[in-house]
């Protein structure tokens, strides 16, 4: 059976656009996949974003207020005279649970959990290598103190809900072809709770929370990389009535580098020799993240030549936070052409132009720079 959509985004049918669209997304954000540890979140998630298909649309909001689930269903039920009750599935749905227009039970709901907080946090290139504490600063809503988050004032208690005798539902008889039908839904005075404050805390004026400024100190695992979240859980915003607080999401963002940039788990440095150390060959200095190191040019280098430094490169985060391993630097070699000669330093370059003559000979065989480029943007160097 095809769930109540109101239901699925926990608002009532009365509900504005942009209160529908404010639960879509605090519901969206606590069930994608991609950073949500229920074990259902894959299937409710569609859920969500079937109901705010249909709720945020208002020719399908309407259509599905009058026939039900049958009324955006294109193989459904939606003709004429089906005004006044819902869809087929809503109708044997109830017929089964309300014979007679009688109902069993309550859907009174709980207190609700509380929303996810997101906060970016900006780190160094060698902060997201090795890993670094960083105290962040954000807003969320704590439980109110002066009433402890029941919303009541001090020394009241909540009473039962008068507009649902405290069942958290409105019924609502239907008459339909198989007799008379209840359809309940959830109360819009206390919002299925089935409990009000007459009293209100006047501190958070019943809410049960207020808006605080906190300070955490996190710890950013090595190897992280742009864009990454790190749930922090239970460090959202308090739930209601002593419910679950939501979770804490802190998005990276990495500072580019003046000299290095990332590919994978690999350190890339592009780095430049004159056409004398190409041809002769030379011992060079390169910075690497762990400090500098010497590398050997060979004699005759050429430029696009790779030079790999083993373990110079990024952690290999797990899911579970855990490293396995390091990736390694990748030196790319740029020959130099001097664009600006001393007399001297021409007459020298003159005489080797002589000694060199001036034929040359097309690449036959191997690999030339172009396609040393093409490797590494197609991920194979």
């Amino acid at each position: 059976m095809a769930r109540d959509y109101y239901e699925t985004l926990g608002v009532p049918r009365s509900a504005s656009k942009d209160e529908i669209k404010k639960a879509f997304r605090k519901l969206a954000r606590e069930y994608h996949p991609d950073v949500s540890k229920h074990t259902d979140a894959e299937a409710r998630f569609k859920e969500i974003n079937e109901a705010y298909e249909i709720l945020s649309d208002d020719d399908k909001r309407g259509r599905y207020d009058r026939f039900g689930a049958a009324g955006v269903n294109p193989n459904g039920f939606a003709g004429a005279g089906s005004a006044g009750f819902g869809g087929f599935e809503e109708i044997f749905e109830e017929f089964f649970t309300n014979i007679g227009g009688a109902r069993t039970g309550t859907r009174r709901r709980g207190p609700r959990v509380g929303g996810d907080r997101r906060v970016s946090v900006t780190i160094t290139f060698e902060e997201s290598i090795f890993g670094v504490e960083k105290q962040i600063e954000f807003d969320r809503l704590e439980a109110c103190e002066a009433c402890k988050g029941s919303g009541a004032e001090p020394g009241t208690s909540p009473t039962r809900c008068p507009e649902c005798k405290g069942s958290g539902e409105i019924r609502q008889v239907q008459q339909t072809f198989l007799g008379a039908m209840v359809r309940a839904t959830t109360c819009p005075r206390c919002n299925g709770r089935g409990e009000i404050n007459p009293t209100p805390c006047h501190a958070c004026t019943g809410s049960g929370v207020l808006r605080k400024h906190a300070v955490l100190s996190v710890q950013i695992p090595p190897g992280v990389r742009e864009g990454l979240q790190i749930q922090i859980r239970g460090e959202g915003d308090s739930g209601e009535s002593g419910a679950a607080p939501g979770n804490l999401f802190v998005v990276i963002d990495v500072k580019e580098h003046q000299f290095f940039k990332r590919k994978d788990n690999d350190v890339i440095l592009d780095w430049s020799i004159n056409v004398a150390q190409a041809a002769l060959g030379d011992r060079i200095i390169v910075p690497t993240v762990d400090g500098d190191v010497e590398l050997t040019i060979p004699a005759g280098s050429q430029t696009g030549k790779v030079f790999r430094l083993r373990g110079k490169g990024i952690p290999r985060l797990r899911s579970d936070g855990s490293n396995s391993g390091r990736g390694d630097q990748l030196v790319y070699l740029t020959v130099a052409v001097p664009t600006s000669l001393s007399p001297e330093q021409r007459e020298l370059f003159e005489k080797l132009a002589a000694s060199l003559g001036k034929e040359v000979q097309p690449q036959q065989t191997g690999r030339g720079f172009f396609d040393r480029v093409m490797d590494f943007f197609a991920g194979e160097q």
